[in-house]
Order: structure tokens, then sequence, then C-alpha cells
């Protein structure tokens, strides 16, 4: 089996990658696993030395990474370099708090002495997705290989062009050989790495569907897993809110990456009173959104990634005005153009019953839904399957803080901003966006054996 890099803007086939063979699979497994062992014991100066020149590696090629990034996926070049600037943000990050965070953590007890450790678990095995190919792999990879772990990786199956560039890069900027190594495979073969004695956990960011799965081949096994999945964030608009400076947030949280992010703004909860002011300026600002060749700076949207993920989001646009939404603008997409793009897309008047209410909308497509009061807005908020991210908009600042902080059922709430990741603040989700945490300390926390010592 080949894997197919396809550039999404023209659909043509830029290189093909021959699938890893189980002989290959289980000679890299392996070496990861040997290597492992050795890595454990490291400096975590001699590591912190490593991630340091891989930053600057980062920058130094940041042009050559963000150009592998926006013609694998289609995301438009600028968010292409922000992605790698965000990726040398989380290094310089863990580079400054890394000692701090693995340091012993002393208990005062009735013995001479007790105190937390904390050890690395092993090989982590990373299944990850398409829509932020590298950052979302050093999300997961470098909290855990500075706590002393190995990764192995198994990218998405249509960025394999972006999956050997992180092994390359790992390479160049000195890491031991092993520490980090990719494999090209398809989903079929994950429940079998899985299962390899050689695995100690996994980390996965993709579908809930492809969570469950995960889960369960994890839980067949007893391995630890962090689960960050899809999310179908509601953005509540309170009468107080400020309607043109919550307009330009919405707008770019629905729109970053062409609308493929999980903690994209998709649910826009409006209060009746300003529901009018709201949706026209919307409007506007989202039909001014250009699209077209992701490499064109004066284009805000790319194309999607995939052509099948197009026509599954036109289904669910299709299938929504069906039911009784108002198509506002976008909605259509020209079958006479190269590539998968689709259009910046409001709908109206949405309501339960309707994939853009019950669904994840993973595009450019914004679900407008209209309220009383915000006992409303909070109910409607949370009746989603998903848990993910959330914000609200208000000048009222104390009573946004105690809707989102009390109220929202989600991994976080942001108060008059577009939910984004930090690699400062822990990310992740509840219900089926997932379980666990990346970034911060927990996030490096996760993949470390929190040992307790007690001397008598």
């Amino acid at each position: 089996m080949l894997l197919k890099s396809i550039n999404p803007a023209t659909g043509e086939i830029s290189r093909e990658f021959p699938e890893s063979q189980w002989e290959d699979i289980e000679n890299i497994l392996r070496d990861v696993y040997e290597v492992q062992a050795v890595w454990r014991e490291s400096q975590i100066e001699e590591r912190i030395g490593y991630l340091r020149h891989l930053a600057i590696l980062l920058e130094t090629k940041k042009e050559a990474y963000s150009f592998t990034i926006t013609h694998e996926m289609g995301k438009p070049i600028a968010e292409s370099h922000a992605e790698i600037d965000k990726c040398i943000e989380l290094c310089e990050y863990y580079a400054n708090h890394t000692e701090e965070f693995l340091k012993d953590t002393h208990i005062q007890t009735e013995a001479q002495k007790s105190y937390i450790t904390y050890r690395p678990l092993g090989v982590i095995f990373g299944v990850m997705p398409w829509n932020f190919p590298f950052w979302q792999v050093f999300r997961f990879a470098i909290p855990a290989i500075m706590a002393g772990n190995t990764v192995l990786l198994k990218h998405a199956s249509n960025v394999p062009g972006c999956s050997i560039a992180l092994e390359d890069l790992f390479l160049e900027s000195k890491f031991p050989a092993d520490v980090f190594r990719t494999v090209l495979v398809s989903n079929r073969k994950v429940e079998r790495i899985i299962a390899n004695k050689k695995v100690a956990a996994i980390s996965l960011t993709g579908s809930t569907q492809a969570g469950k799965a995960v889960a369960q081949t994890a839980g067949k096994y007893l391995k630890k897993c962090v689960l960050e999945l899809g999310g179908s964030d509601p953005y509540i608009i309170l009468e107080d809110a400020d309607i043109n400076a919550a307009v330009d947030c919405c707008v770019a949280g629905r729109l970053i990456n062409t609308g493929q992010s999980c903690i994209g703004a998709k649910r826009f909860i409006i209060m009746d009173k300003v529901y009018d002011a709201f949706t026209k300026l919307f409007v506007e600002k989202m039909k001014a959104v250009t699209y077209g060749d992701p490499f064109n700076e004066e284009n805000k949207l790319g194309p999607m990634a995939r052509g099948n993920i197009r026509e599954d989001l036109l289904r669910q646009v299709n299938k929504s005005i069906s039911k009784g939404a108002e198509l506002l603008c976008g909605g259509t997409i020209n079958d006479d153009e190269d590539g998968f793009f689709f259009p910046a897309t409001v709908l109206g008047n949405v309501q339960s019953g309707m994939p853009a209410y019950d669904q994840e909308l993973f595009g450019p497509v914004a679900a407008l839904i209209r309220v009383e009061n915000e006992e409303e807005a909070i109910k409607i908020a949370n009746s989603t399957s998903f848990g993910l991210g959330s914000a609200i908009f208000s000048r009222n600042i104390e009573k946004a803080i105690e809707i989102g902080a009390h109220k929202i059922q989600a991994g976080c709430c942001f108060i008059n901003e577009h939910v984004k990741s930090d690699p400062r603040l822990p990310f992740g989700g509840i219900k089926e966006s997932g379980y666990g945490r990346e970034l911060s300390l927990m996030g490096m926390h996760e993949f470390v054996n929190v040992k307790t010592i007690y001397v008598r």
C-alpha cells in the first residue's frame, strides 16, 4: 500500500510513500525501546541542550517546514508560519521548565523522608492528525521526551512528508538516534502496535470514533492513554457583549485552519436582543473572506485537506438547510475549480435536530442559534456530547467567569477571546472530547510514573 501526499489546492498527487512493513515496524519499536533505557538516565541539562538546538533548527528551516505543511494539507501559508512559531515557543517553554516539573516533591509525614519522584513510563505511541501536523506532534512528544520517554509516531496518512520531516528534524538537532521515530502506516495497523509489549502508553488526537477504538484497545492491554478528540465549541454572546469585538473574535475562531480545528468556534449562541446586530456584522465579515491558493497571503482560507471531508461538510450544510436552517452566505462549491475549496458559510435559525446543531462541523461553517436568556444559552451550550472548549462574550467579566467556571461543561472557557492552546496551560476535554491533559505541568506528568518513596 502507498501513502499519497495530495496537494489539496489542486487535487494532484505530489509524492507517494510505501507503507512500513511489519518487520520494519518491529525493528523500529525494538530500537526506541532499547534507547529509552539509556535516555531515561540522561541528565536533564543534556535533554534541554538538545531541545534548544531543535528550536533553533525550527527557526532556521521555518520556510521549508511551512511549505511542506501547506502543500500537504492546505493550511494558508501565514498560518503554517504561525504553527512553526508556536512549536518554537513550546520548545522554549519546556526548556525553561522541565527541571522544575521533574523535581522531586517532598511531603511532610511521620516518616524520616517521604517524597514523590517522577519517572518515565517508556515508549509512548502517538497517533496524530493532519490538521496541525507539526504542532499536534510537538504538543505530546516534547513533554514526553523531556520526561525521559521515547516516542513512536504514526501520523495521519495524508501528511507523510510532514511525518518524515519531523523524524529528520530530531536527528538533525542531535537528539540520540531512536528517541523519536516515525512509521508510515494506515489506521489498520494501529491496534497491533498498541498491543506490542514495548509500547507503554498512547497519545491520540483525532475523532471521537478513533478515540473510542484506541481506548478500547488500550484498555484491553491495560495501557495508559491520553485522548484529545472532537469538539463542537459553543460561543455564548451575552446582551452586554461588545458586538464589534465579539464578531472579530468569532470570525477568527471559526476560520482558523480553514475551520478544520477541534477547538474551532462551532456553535454561536446569541441572545435575542443582540442576535440581529451580531448576525448582520458577522455575515458581512464572513462574506468578505477570500479563499484560494494557500500560498497567496491575500487568501484567508485555503482548501480543505481532503475531498471526502468537503463532501461530508456539504452534506451537513444541505441537510441542515432542508430542516429549516437559513443559508446566510456561502454554502455552495464550484465543481469547475481545482482543489477542495469551501467558502466561508453562515447558517442562521439553527435548531436541535439539524446536523449544524447536533454534529461537529469540521470546516468553515458557522451555526447561529438564537436564545431568550442566559439559562437557555447555558443549557444549549451543554446539550452536546462534546466538551472541549467554550467561550463567553460579555462586558461583565465577573459574571462571565462565574458562568464559564461553574456552569459550562468543557475543558476550558475563554472570556472575550477565541479558544486556543498555550504551552503554559493544560489542554484537553471531557465527555466525548476525550480525557487526560496535554501541555503545562499536567501534560508532562501524564506520561510519568508518579512514584512514592517512603523512608521509615
